[in-house]
């Protein structure tokens, strides 16, 4: 086992003092000296250990209420220099002692910013300098020193000190390494604050930070390797922040399929259900309460429901319950379970049964694509009915019954993948056609799957009709209103047709194209 020298001294200032009181004990135990700071300082005199000012080892004070109290020679001085004869003579020659182990974490700018009402102000204050210094000072120094950052390394760093009278080689190259994870995460939250406070809105560089959730058993298929990473700022009203009751461990498909269901919920504010398969909503409906919305997504697609994924906007009570145990499903996700619907849920030993917060719906959040070599961040599809600029160019307008059932085709439609046509009525999907290459073949796949139902319902296309072909198929299954974007060289072609079968035809001008 390779090892370096004996450590003499610690230096230890840490805002989170999780367990940092027992790690100090242990330190001193195995010949320590410690150094320390401010709160951290006092915690450890409280506890009883002998602990050396910062002040005493600089000879300086703290000073510009505390911005100023590590960044001193003899503190840097005694991180980074090497073990050699010439650096020890260097540092001797300045009175400067080395520091062979380090433990700080960061004033806490992320939990700081998490408040609703923080201001700029105290924002900027929770910016730590001298932390992330040390700790690149160390983590650069690892062959000689010692860096932890992490509360969670505390047992491991004790217990090689105790087996081998220092911390390993490899084990400080680890430590190392978690301590540029940590100040790079730290950095690139306060860089998003930045960036959002003066309302730069393409920045010349962008950097992501996100956390390990869950370690997966594999990706979307079994020989892919797959982590789920969620951001510490996201909405919580995520499958990121999701609070697993019950069930097996998610699996990546499992998340993917989760989070396309939570993106159709958000569009809603009556009581909905949403079933998923395969990144596609399969059923959509809505009702005055969970149980007549359920029973319409199972109608709106009996069959592809079958272990798919069902999401709600309201609590799941005892009589929905009832009717989700009675066929195979992968997961359910609501805002919460009444007693009795989890009695009867959790007999079904893998069914993954999540909690999510409904709460900052509209928290917008850059969507990122990965592509060989880069990304692709974009804005989300935020835009309703409400956003569009409707015209109406046919002959005869809708009637109110249709007007509700344009609207619920024009918010399912835009979590379709594309091409995408999406046939309903008034509260439930009837026939969904994604992913086609053609748009009259998605057409035709929702107009076949409503069969007879398509009869006086709606039908709406998530992008422009290139030619009338679509619009001919929708008279033909007894279609009788279409909500479109509009914006094709041969709209006329496409309107006339509709005018031809007396259908009523709506362009939002806005299209939902989702790839």
């Amino acid at each position: 086992m390779e090892v370096s020298g004996t450590m003499k001294r610690a230096l230890i200032s840490v805002s989170d003092k999780t367990g940092v009181v027992e790690f100090a004990k242990g330190l001193a135990e195995v010949g320590f000296e410690i150094i320390s700071t401010g709160g951290t300082k006092k915690a450890l005199e409280e506890a009883g250990l002998a602990v050396i000012g910062i002040d005493d080892i600089t000879g300086f004070p703290e000073m510009l209420e505390g911005r100023v109290k590590t960044l001193h020679p003899n503190v840097h001085g005694g991180l980074l220099a090497k073990r050699t004869p010439d650096h020890l003579s260097q540092i001797a020659d300045q009175g400067i002692q080395p520091i062979d182990l380090v433990c700080v974490n960061l004033y806490p700018f992320q939990q700081t910013i998490s408040k609703q009402d923080v201001t700029e102000e105290e924002a900027i204050e929770n910016i730590d300098i001298g932390g992330p210094s040390m700790l690149r000072s160390a983590a650069k120094n690892h062959a000689f020193v010692t860096v932890v950052v992490d509360a969670n390394d505390y047992n491991k760093v004790l217990s090689e000190l105790k087996e081998f009278g220092d911390v390993t080689t490899l084990t400080k190259k680890k430590l190392a390494a978690k301590v540029y994870r940590h100040t790079a995460s730290y950095d690139a939250i306060i860089a998003d604050y930045m960036t959002n406070l003066v309302e730069e809105h393409d920045p010349e560089r962008v950097t992501f930070t996100y956390e390990r959730k869950q370690s997966l058993r594999y990706g979307e298929n079994p020989h892919q390797k797959a982590t789920f990473y969620v951001n510490p700022l996201g909405s919580k009203f995520s499958i990121a922040h999701a609070k697993q009751l019950h069930g097996k461990e998610l699996s990546y498909n499992n998340i993917r399929d989760a989070d396309a269901a939570l993106q159709i919920v958000k569009d809603f504010s009556e009581p909905v259900a949403v079933a998923v398969k395969h990144m596609n909503p399969c059923g959509v409906g809505t009702g005055s309460t969970v149980l007549d919305a359920y029973k319409k997504a199972y109608e709106a697609d009996s069959t592809s429901i079958f272990g798919g994924i069902v999401a709600f906007n309201r609590e799941v009570d005892e009589d929905t319950a009832k009717l989700l145990h009675e066929i195979f499903l992968e997961i359910i996700i609501a805002p919460s379970y009444s007693e009795e619907a989890l009695s009867i849920l959790t007999t079904k030993k893998n069914i993954r049964l999540l909690e999510v917060e409904v709460s900052d719906k509209n928290k917008q959040e850059k969507t990122i694509t990965s592509v060989a070599g880069g990304l692709l961040t974009q804005d989300q599809d935020t835009y309703t009915f409400d956003n569009a600029t409707i015209t109406i160019p046919t002959k005869r307008e809708p009637s109110e019954a249709e007007w509700e059932a344009l609207k619920l085709g024009w918010k399912v439609v835009k979590h379709v993948k594309s091409n995408a046509i999406v046939v309903t009525n008034s509260d439930m999907t009837l026939g969904i056609g994604a992913g086609q290459m053609n748009r009259v073949g998605a057409a035709k796949i929702a107009l076949e799957q409503a069969g007879e139902k398509a009869a006086g319902a709606a039908l709406a296309s998530d992008a422009f009709f290139p030619m009338d072909d679509t619009v001919e198929a929708a008279a033909k299954a007894g279609i009788t209103a279409i909500i479109q974007p509009g914006g094709s060289i041969k709209d006329a072609d496409s309107i006339k047709k509709a005018d031809e079968y007396g259908i009523a035809m709506v362009l939002t001008g806005i299209r939902h194209f989702k790839h």
